[in-house]
């Protein structure tokens, strides 16, 4: 293709993402949207590599992505979104990525304490994982997010962070155990119900899970709140995920039936 057809095509093309976006927008309002939304942020270092740049900058172009994403689920009406940012086993990386990953943590959550959108929106921040892990700033970061926005209840913006799903699983059950042997629970009350509330999201479990990146596992995210949750696998990089891609997978969702094994 010549370059004045290419400079042709471009602006064309933009016409048409933005027509069919529009389309499948109305779409998706008519239709059940999932109340809680879980997303495994996956292709940020291979989108880097793709595109001749160093791999925390495919993480930072990625946050800018995080921010979209919280907005197109606002539109739609997503309630709860729950973003997968960095695993406990995240840290087994070399020290400059993962240096890099937390200066923007930090960063990026004491930007969220201080968003106007937030406070207009009344977004609660909440990070879901072993925090104790992480650097000081981030966890400064942290108690000032979610110090800030503590009181809101419109929306909910949940990152895990130093998190894994088998040890949300075993921290839930040290605190059961705790409970039981100082008598605030009774064994005879033990059952679904109380193990949901000890985990990190309390009973909230996700409808809809979107992994991006090409890979099709949970890598140790929400395990048990999983169990009845669609699955939606993309090859798109993270970086790249694009409000037709995040419509595309929600009509799909609406498309499914779910019968929790009715």
């Amino acid at each position: 293709m010549s370059t004045l057809l290419r400079r042709l095509a471009s602006p064309v093309l933009g016409i048409v993402y933005r027509l069919y976006e529009r389309r499948l927008l109305k779409e998706v309002l008519v239709g059940e949207v999932p109340a809680h939304v879980g997303f495994i942020m996956d292709g940020n270092r291979r989108h880097a590599k793709a595109t001749g740049q160093l791999p925390w900058e495919g993480h930072r172009l990625g946050s800018d992505t995080v921010e979209a994403l919280v907005e197109w689920g606002r539109e739609v009406g997503v309630r709860v979104m729950t973003l997968y940012a960095f695993s406990t086993e995240n840290f087994r990386r070399a020290n400059a990525e993962v240096e890099s990953l937390m200066a923007l943590f930090a960063d990026r959550l004491t930007g969220l304490a201080e968003d106007q959108r937030i406070r207009d929106q009344r977004v609660r921040v909440r990070v879901l994982g072993r925090t104790e892990m992480l650097p000081a700033d981030v966890q400064a970061a942290i108690k000032l997010v979610e110090s800030a926005t503590k009181d809101y209840d419109a929306y909910q913006l949940n990152f895990c962070i130093a998190y894994g799903g088998r040890q949300e699983i075993l921290d839930a059950l040290h605190a059961i155990i705790a409970k039981v042997e100082s008598g605030e629970l009774s064994r005879d009350n033990l059952d679904e119900r109380v193990l949901g509330e000890h985990l990190y999201t309390g009973g909230d479990d996700p409808d809809l899970i979107i992994r991006t990146g090409g890979e099709s596992r949970l890598s140790n995210f929400l395990l048990y709140q999983a169990a009845y949750s669609e699955l939606f696998f993309t090859d798109v990089h993270f970086p790249s995920f694009r409000k037709l891609d995040f419509l595309r997978v929600l009509r799909a969702y609406q498309r499914r039936k779910r019968r929790f094994g009715r």
